[in-house]
């Protein structure tokens, strides 16, 4: 039987996401391994495992705290992206995937948010 932050799309995204992160900041520069690198992939490591907590907890709005995390840990990511690119460790190209991947998987957070939180759920 699988769990049920399994079943969820946004979850899936987000190790897609996280694997993503992790084969760029692979080949940053050794002086950034307790730095960016670590941050940003703890950050992304932190989107798909708060969305798989928050479907342990008997709330909505419990799940929600967590899904609002995970969120947070995204715009990180994206922040760091920035960051990293400003330091000539990602190509452009690299930095635009991880800023439109990091755009479509909080809007699909937040829409996943809406869901839960609406009145119908």
């Amino acid at each position: 039987m699988a769990f049920r932050f399994e079943t969820l799309e946004i979850w899936q995204r987000a190790k897609e996401y996280a694997t993503k992160v992790y084969t760029v900041t692979a080949k940053f520069p050794r002086h950034e391994d307790y730095g960016l690198k670590s941050q940003m992939n703890r950050a992304v490591n932190s989107i798909s495992l708060n969305i798989a907590e928050g479907t342990a907890k008997n709330s909505n709005k419990a799940f929600d705290h967590h899904l609002e995390i995970a969120l947070g840990s995204v715009f990180e990511v994206v922040a760091a992206s920035n960051l990293v690119m400003d330091r000539v460790y990602l190509t452009k190209e690299q930095h635009e995937d991880i800023y439109a991947s990091g755009e479509r998987l909080s809007k699909s957070i937040n829409a996943f948010r809406n869901t839960l939180l609406s009145p119908d759920s």
